[in-house]
């Protein structure tokens, strides 16, 4: 089996070094490249593909989540692991979207650096419970912010906004029933009302309407 190999992409040209020099350190991993931004790293990998690209969401003219979607567009079976600070969730939410399969924190040891690495190009999704907490407390902040969205345009009860953000999301009468433990008829009645104060005739309308909300 040959070495892992691995693009390294920061600003920050003196951490970028110091992240090559501890990768270096292990006989299975090989560093293909520095970049200093997602530009110069998507023409890195033209010219040498990496199996592993560790990098920075912070960077000019081209930051790491967008980087992330162009790499994974172009190279689906690289691996990127986003390097990060602690106030990046926004950023980390997009990565997520963006097809990101780890996120580091810059002040990681170099063995649980080159640890993650591997795990990565395994297949693994490395995510340290500082971040899984603040991708956490971010995606509850936009499930609140959906909700107050969906009661001043619709005036819906906090049970109406329940099954109406399912009913978008694509649930049957029958899983939104299962779900929340209600009969099929009292699902059926909640739909009703949802379709009145929405002024839709049918499922689809509502979900427009809906979707125009959110």
């Amino acid at each position: 089996m040959g070495k892992i190999k691995v693009l390294v992409v920061d600003d920050q040209e003196v951490l970028a070094k110091e992240i090559c020099g501890i990768l270096e350190t292990d006989p299975c991993l090989e560093v293909v490249g520095i970049a200093g931004d997602g530009l110069e790293a998507v023409a890195c990998l033209e010219k040498n593909v990496a199996d592993v690209v560790l990098l920075d969401i912070r960077m000019p003219n081209m930051n790491g989540v967008v980087a992330t979607q162009r790499i994974k567009t172009e190279y689906p079976d690289t691996k990127v692991v986003i390097l990060t600070t602690f106030d990046d969730s926004d950023y980390i939410l997009n990565a997520i979207n963006n097809g990101a399969s780890g996120y580091l924190l810059k002040d990681i040891s170099a063995t649980s650096l080159i640890n993650a690495v591997k795990n990565a190009h395994e297949g693994d999704t490395i995510l340290p419970a500082k971040i899984a907490r603040r991708i956490a407390s971010a995606a509850k902040d936009v499930a609140a912010d959906r909700e107050i969205k969906m009661k001043r345009a619709f005036g819906m009860s906090d049970r109406e906004v329940e099954i109406a953000l399912m009913l978008y999301e694509g649930f049957t009468n029958r899983q939104i029933s299962a779900a929340l433990k209600l009969t099929e008829g009292t699902t059926r009645n909640y739909i009703s009302a949802i379709y009145i104060k929405t002024g839709s005739e049918n499922r689809q309308d509502a979900m427009r309407a809906i979707g125009r909300i959110l």
